[in-house]
């Protein structure tokens, strides 16, 4: 009988080990430019348009050209602010719904070509195409579906000319992240003089199929955002919060822009037939654009720091808007707060005290070093840990070494093979004990808790509840300094 070599038989058992299988995927998946908008996480909103010079909210569409002419318009000034605060792209408002374009558009006098600023040879979209690409931000534009100025509004030959205007912002100004479509369709407008009012039908009116495989086929890289997607969806508030529970997956087809069933966006659906991801889209002021009499009433430092835990720590994006002033400039007092408010979440999350520690868990799949607890703080967003199939509670500890005070948690889900986790808890080692901190329900991309201080030798997650074995890629622990200053 022949031995085999103690060596060979070492080798191939390790290597046994590290070759199990991974998980099937769970559920609905992001696509490639959706786990792409996932990692932006935080970007800007800039609402600069005609009713920065009327001192409204909503134009009637009957505002001249010659209204607007800002005096300081600096879109680097823009780029520069964002980059310097850490935002990773700029959303800019390029039509609203009183219909005025930002750029010389071929198909309507109503433009900056009408304007009398830089004479009528402005472009607005451009400038800011280029400030971005000097930056290194991403570019996005808002199109109104709706407008309130074009004489056509409610027939067919407006979705023609909706249509090219779309075109020309698809096929103009270099690629885009995303491309931003407005729920409010249909009401009282100028409409070419007419000044009445006209009702659309929402689900049916601007074909979207066909009118959004223009942006598929010219911006095949831009997710598209309206109420309940294709790619993006909104939060169902503008107040600045996703639910504590918040799936990425969503009943898309249940939803049109304006449907009553918005609240639902807050969550999501457990049960969701598609990947929508929810943005969290707010305003620094009270207003979405410029007033001089909310100079004074841009959000608190601790307003602002509770909306990122309330976005980007419920498994969503951070949409902050700056209502950018009759000089064409983001304001003092909103850079201001902008930069505190970073400045926080810097110092909240400066140190991850999870790196020096070491990972054990309950069940690794296959008992294989590729899916081991250390995966979860290894720094690599493709590593995870993962347990074996039909294994759906399970746990896992990090022992810091010695006693530490913490009062963060950030955990982070492998979303390239769906969202899973329904229930989780952490709980602290203390006196020989463990203590729960808190219970919680879904992760997704990134959940980051607050709580007070807790110091303890280990931390531990529990997996309660999930859709299929756990796959989690990330996990770091803060000790958050007190908040200070408004």
């Amino acid at each position: 009988m022949k031995h085999v070599p103690i060596l060979l038989l070492v080798s191939t058992m390790l290597l046994s080990c590290n070759q199990a299988q991974p998980p099937a995927p769970e559920g609905p998946l992001p696509t490639e430019r959706q786990l792409n908008w996932h990692a932006l996480e935080f970007y800007a909103f800039v609402h600069f348009n005609m009713n920065t010079f009327t001192d409204m909210e909503w134009g009637t569409g009957g505002e001249s050209p010659e209204l607007f002419n800002p005096t300081e318009l600096d879109c680097r000034q823009w780029a520069r602010v964002c980059k310097e605060a850490g935002m990773k792209g700029i959303i800019l408002t390029a039509k609203h719904h009183d219909g005025f374009c930002l750029w010389p558009s071929a198909y309507t006098e109503h433009s900056v070509k009408n304007s009398p600023w830089k004479e009528g040879v402005g472009d607005v979209v451009r400038e800011l195409a280029d400030a971005c690409q000097e930056y290194g931000l991403k570019l996005g534009l808002y199109l109104s579906p709706w407008d309130r100025n074009h004489a056509e509004y409610g027939t067919d030959a407006y979705i023609t000319y909706f249509r090219n205007q779309l075109r020309e912002l698809m096929s103009n100004y270099g690629e885009l992240f995303e491309v931003w479509f407005d729920g409010a369709n249909g009401g009282t407008g100028y409409y070419g003089g007419a000044n009445e009012e006209r009702r659309v039908d929402r689900k049916t009116y601007y074909d979207w199929p066909n009118t959004r495989q223009i942006v598929r086929d010219l911006q095949p890289s831009a997710v598209m955002f309206s109420d309940a997607g294709p790619g993006v969806r909104w939060v169902g508030n503008e107040a600045g919060w996703a639910g504590e529970t918040n799936w990425s997956l969503l009943r898309r087809d249940e939803f049109y822009p304006g449907s009553p069933n918005y609240k639902d966006l807050t969550s999501g659906h457990e049960d969701g037939t598609h990947w929508v991801p929810a943005e969290v889209d707010v305003s620094i002021r009270p207003g979405w654009y410029y007033h001089s009499s909310e100079d004074h009433q841009v959000k608190s430092v601790e307003k602002l720091v509770d909306i990122y835990y309330h976005s980007i720590g419920r498994n969503a994006s951070f949409l902050l808007n700056f209502p950018v002033d009759r000089r064409g400039l983001i304001h003092e007092k909103d850079m201001e707060q902008l930069m505190k408010m970073v400045e926080v979440v810097r110092r909240d999350m400066e140190r991850d005290l999870a790196r020096n520690g070491t990972a054990t868990a309950s069940n690794v799949r296959g008992k294989s070093r590729n899916y081991d607890a250390s995966q979860v703080i290894d720094g690599n967003p493709d590593s995870y840990w993962a347990t074996d199939d039909g294994v759906t509670n399970a746990s896992l500890t990090i022992d810091f070494g010695d006693e530490t005070t913490f009062n963060r948690f950030l955990i982070q889900e492998y979303i390239p093979l769906g969202q899973r986790v329904k229930k989780f808890s952490i709980e602290a080692w203390i006196n020989n004990s463990w203590e729960e901190i808190t219970t919680q329900t879904t992760i997704g991309y990134k959940r980051i808790l607050r709580f007070d201080n807790v110091t303890a030798d280990k931390l531990r997650l529990n997996i309660l509840e999930s859709k299929s074995c756990p796959t989690i890629s990330n996990v770091e622990i803060y000790h958050a300094p007190e908040l200070q200053g408004n």
